[in-house]
């Protein structure tokens, strides 16, 4: 699903972009690498609980996104943040 919001051009690519779309209220759901290092874990961690967004974590989300080197990407619609959501929690 990652993959079709990134073709729609639905996503905010990276932990300061992800971080400042939540932070403006254009993303509800911010899906974090695994990977991610723990300065990642707390900036993302702090502004979805101020902001109300959703924190999602997943294994390589650079590489479903297009863009290995990305450790966050936001969510920008609201229907396929969503789905988003919605296939993470039938997941896991």
């Amino acid at each position: 699903m990652l993959g079709l919001c990134a073709r729609a051009g639905k996503l905010a690519y990276g932990v300061d972009a992800a971080e400042d779309a939540v932070r403006k209220g254009r993303a509800s759901v911010v899906v974090m690498d695994a990977d991610a290092g723990p300065n990642t874990r707390k900036a993302l961690k702090n502004a979805c609980k101020s902001h109300g967004a959703r924190l999602l974590e997943a294994a390589n989300v650079g590489r479903a996104t297009g863009k290995d080197s990305r450790m966050a990407v936001a969510v920008l619609d609201a229907g396929m943040a969503a789905r988003v959501a919605e296939l993470f929690d039938q997941e896991n």
